[in-house]
């Protein structure tokens, strides 16, 4: 259906009114000042469900190719909400085709935050998990990590000494996180900077090992 190396653009779906007018009227608004870079290049749009969607929430179940897009203001896009106080802000409006239902869905092992996740098609289809969708140089210890035996999570944030920063990788363990930062990313005090296993290892030894998560 489509190339290996095309664009998909995971969104968060947080009510089932977005959802409704994704599946019903064909199209999807991103405001444009949080836009991903992929807003208006992505060939399709996947949903990942928060907590309203009950039995579903926490995964990426359904997705649609994108026809195309328009730059509109909110007004326009939802005109029996022309007094809300984001009225005038722009969004892109992602023009949809039928919505497709995954045979697997993607979930995620653990509660967390996503807003957008940039991927591609190929990845997109061979995901067990949302960790697998992320494209970055962490990929390498991702894996390596996997294959040992852990289930780290990407692009964490983490908040420490006041500061917030977004993690490479991050292993949640009984007393605490293991946060991994790469190749010269900003990173908290206690991350370690471009480890090999052995080093991940003792450190999550030290935390009192891994947190379990639902492995399907």
């Amino acid at each position: 259906m489509f190339h290996p190396s095309e664009r998909v653009l995971v969104a968060v779906m947080n009510n089932r009114r977005d959802f409704e007018l994704a599946r019903d009227e064909g199209w999807y608004r991103i405001p444009v000042r949080h836009a991903p870079p992929s807003a208006t290049e992505a060939a399709v749009l996947a949903f990942y469900f928060t907590k309203p969607f009950g039995d579903e929430k926490w995964a990426v179940h359904w997705y649609a190719p994108v026809r195309g897009h328009e730059l509109v203001r909110r007004r326009d896009l939802l005109p029996a909400e022309s007094g809300h106080p984001r009225a005038d802000e722009l969004y892109y409006k992602l023009q949809l085709g039928p919505l497709e239902r995954l045979e697997r869905p993607i979930p995620s092992l653990r509660w967390r935050r996503v807003t957008f996740i940039e991927t591609s098609w190929d990845r997109f289809v061979a995901a067990t998990e949302i960790n697998d969708l992320y494209v970055s140089g962490a990929d390498g210890l991702f894996v390596i990590l996997k294959e040992a035996g852990f289930w780290p999570e990407r692009e964490v944030e983490l908040r420490e000494e006041g500061g917030m920063y977004t993690v490479d990788l991050a292993i949640h363990c009984r007393a605490g996180t293991v946060a991994i930062c790469l190749d010269g990313r900003p990173a908290p005090p206690s991350a370690l900077c471009d480890p090999d296993l052995e080093l991940v290892r003792r450190a999550v030894e030290r935390m009192g090992g891994e947190v379990g998560v639902e492995r399907g």
